[in-house]
């Protein structure tokens, strides 16, 4: 090889590490502007937490202006995160699978309680439906229709919905929806109901015994999404007895899931 080429071959590797560097450099800012309480920062903020050059925070805001993912106020000379970022989001946000998303945290949910469990998705604010679950390996088990419309007073899942709801939407809902009883435990009483839901919008899940469907029983956990509402809810369901029996186990893994889930639609919560 020639002293020409090494020459060549050097420079090449050079640039590249440069290259990445600034690349790397882009993302931490980014990401740092997303997750702090802004809205606007200034250069020097910027260096100071990110432990870079001023000069350097210029040109990487720069390039990140030029490309829409950061703007500049001509007044204050404060930057923010752009339109460009925002179409980023839509873009993920529109590849979302929540069935997709969720199976494996279903999977391991099911092996780890020994019962069934399922995924829901509100139908228009007035009701869920069961989109996907996952049964387990034994003899005696409780299974779910996917695609049909429950109501949301009855039952842990849908309780779970409600509760998360703005209380104008809840009111909405109690004026609009009889709360119809589909077993005899089914919780059909205005006050009782909106304390329970306060108690599940306390407590982060719901369980239910017989509300639904009679002989089962249910403990439910919403999957957040970065605003805090659920764009799902996940439960762990089976026999009255078996489940009730080991009611607090299948709470403990329940919750591990759902958090898990939640983190991945972009909850940030505790």
């Amino acid at each position: 090889m020639s002293i020409t080429q090494d020459s060549h071959n050097g420079e090449a590797t050079k640039a590249s590490a440069t290259t990445i560097a600034t690349v790397e450099r882009a993302a931490d800012m980014l990401l740092h502007m997303a997750a702090s309480r802004g809205p606007d920062f200034g250069i020097t903020e910027l260096a100071e937490d990110l432990e870079m050059s001023k000069a350097a925070v210029h040109r990487v805001l720069a390039t990140l202006r030029l490309k829409g993912l950061v703007d500049l106020d001509p007044r204050t000379r404060r930057y923010a995160l752009g339109v460009g970022t925002l179409r980023l989001g839509l873009a993920y946000l529109d590849r979302i699978d929540v069935r997709r998303m969720g199976r494996p945290a279903m999977e391991r949910l099911s092996e780890r309680t020994g019962e069934t469990t399922t995924l829901s998705v509100l139908l228009g604010g007035q009701e869920r439906i069961y989109v996907d679950q996952v049964t387990p390996d034994r003899e005696v088990i409780l299974s779910v229709t996917m695609g049909e419309p429950y109501p949301l007073h009855a039952g842990a899942s849908g309780r779970v919905f409600l509760a998360h709801m703005d209380s104008s939407a809840v009111d909405a809902y109690l004026q609009e929806s009889p709360l119809t009883r589909m077993t005899d435990n089914t919780l059909t009483d205005q006050v009782e109901l909106r304390r329970v839901l306060a108690e599940v919008r306390e407590q982060g899940w719901a369980v239910s015994d017989g509300e639904r469907k009679g002989g089962a029983a249910a403990v439910a956990a919403p999957v957040l999404s970065h605003d805090g509402f659920p764009v799902a809810v996940v439960s762990v369901c089976g026999p009255r007895e078996r489940l009730l029996e080991n009611v607090e186990h299948c709470r403990t893994e329940l919750l591990s899931a759902s958090r898990e889930l939640s983190r991945r639609f972009g909850w940030h919560g505790l």
